[in-house]
């Protein structure tokens, strides 16, 4: 594999401020990379390299090459929400976070694989088909930001845009063994939205190493005067923070949020050994979780009540071109009480309260990003774990979306492998807006867990990974 293929995002970045290298090398690379790769895997159905090389190599990215997720609309290349309805949409503007990347020096290459709307923890679509797990071909990547995974894991990107509403961008991070973070609503633009004061879905960033996603979110955070929500940039670089690696004092770990969901019982043993890797460090590590009674339902109604607002006029106008979740998710949506919506207003209210409260103890929740290793790619999503059975498609999201559902930011850092080589997330909750001690807390663990972010060649079924 090519030494720059093989490179991180922050080594490319300095090399690129000394005049060390030029961004069209990256991209010839790059071009070639996805030629040999991406037929086996589909991760990155759309090119727009032209675009690419006409971006001005500002710091901090200096012209490093940036893979756009598909939901995300970009100015003159194809963008089709994954949907039959978009199938040939051009877009004649760009959404905030793409302006931000290209702002700070990104150059939007392509644009990454996605379910329909993002509906769904398993990227397939009518569209551009099926995008296929790197560590083995007939398994998902997971969803819906499973095009950038696969992309940053086959060395088809160093960093790739993802989005999260309910685990969208740390469950791919956790199928394909990359670091995913779900940063504080505000913190990165969003817009245009059709429900500006939405909190549940963010836009963030995706990479192979915690230092590489600080660099990326330093390029994409900061105040956007279009957002309803909109944090101020912070004052000491992201970046500063996952390069001065910081042992948190004392840490909750909880194997499935307090009894709130399933779990495959390796994917729990994994979790809890990384994070009792602490303990070797002097880091106090003990069982807890907040009390998140009442995720189920608040989570199943704001979601529905998204999806009416962004979709109905798709229902009423496209139906037969939708796919039959996302027909579910909006139908329910349409079909709220105002009772319903508030309760699960107060109820959200509630969970966010205990979430703080709780974090006056501990410094870190740590708990699986995903309750089970990636699964086969016919498979559209999770239907049971551990013998319990799920009534819906997004069941099986629980320990992601009890923690959108907080607001406190979110990263899924590689902690191991299962018997069968599949790699395993630990996700890793931080502090109100704290990402800089999450990212520095990430940094300290990922070094004592010691593991090789490097990209591979995709692996067919019959091969035996190498961890």
């Amino acid at each position: 594999m090519d030494d720059l293929i093989r490179a991180g995002a922050v080594e490319l970045t300095v090399r690129l401020a000394r005049r060390e290298g030029q961004p069209a090398e990256l991209l010839d690379a790059l071009a070639a990379r996805i030629a040999a790769v991406d037929p086996q895997v589909n991760a990155l159905p759309t090119l727009c390299l032209d675009r690419a090389r006409a971006v001005r190599p500002v710091a901090p990215l200096h012209g490093l090459p940036v893979a756009v997720k598909d939901l995300s609309e970009t100015r003159g290349v194809r963008t089709t929400h994954g949907s039959p309805i978009f199938a040939d949409h051009i877009p004649d503007a760009d959404d905030h976070v793409v302006e931000r990347i290209e702002a700070t020096g990104g150059a939007i290459y392509a644009k990454s694989n996605t379910p329909e709307f993002g509906a769904g923890a398993q990227t397939f679509n009518a569209v551009f088909g099926i995008t296929r797990n790197p560590w083995n071909t007939a398994l998902t990547p997971a969803g819906s930001s499973g095009g950038a995974a696969v992309a940053l894991k086959t060395g088809m990107a160093w960093l790739a845009h993802g989005s999260d509403l309910g685990g969208s961008l740390r469950n791919p991070a956790s199928f394909c063994g990359i670091v995913g973070l779900r940063p504080s609503v505000g913190r990165v633009p969003k817009g245009p939205a059709p429900d500006p004061w939405g909190s549940l879905s963010v836009e963030g960033p995706m990479a192979r190493s915690v230092a590489d996603v600080a660099l990326f979110l330093d390029a994409l955070a900061g105040p956007d005067p279009r957002e309803a929500i909109s944090l101020p940039a912070p004052a000491t670089p992201f970046l500063a923070a996952a390069q001065a690696p910081r042992l948190p004092r004392r840490v909750a770990f909880s194997p499935d949020l307090g009894g709130l969901t399933p779990v495959d019982a390796e994917v729990a043993a994994l979790t809890e050994a990384a994070a009792r890797r602490l303990e070797r460090l002097g880091v106090a590590v003990e069982v807890s979780s907040p009390d998140f009674t009442g995720a189920h339902a608040c989570f199943q109604t704001l979601r529905a009540l998204g999806f009416a607002v962004g979709h109905a006029d798709k229902l009423r106008d496209h139906r037969e071109k939708l796919k039959d979740d996302v027909i579910w998710n909006t139908e329910k949506g349409l079909a709220l009480t105002g009772a319903e919506v508030a309760e699960a207003l107060r109820s959200r209210g509630t969970i966010m309260a205990r979430a703080r409260a709780f974090f006056e103890t501990y410094d870190l929740l740590l708990c699986p990003a995903t309750i089970v290793p990636a699964f086969p790619v016919e498979q559209r999503f999770v239907t049971e774990c551990a013998g319990v059975r799920f009534e819906t498609y997004i069941d099986w999201l629980a320990i992601a979306y009890a923690i959108t559902l907080t607001g406190h930011p979110a990263l899924s850092l590689p902690c191991g492998f299962t018997a069968a080589g599949l790699p395993v997330g630990l996700q890793m909750v931080g502090r109100w807006q704290d990402e800089a001690g999450l990212l520095s807390h990430a940094a300290a663990l990922e070094a004592e867990l010691a593991l090789d972010p490097a990209p591979i060649d995709p692996r067919p079924p019959a091969t035996r990974s190498d961890r």
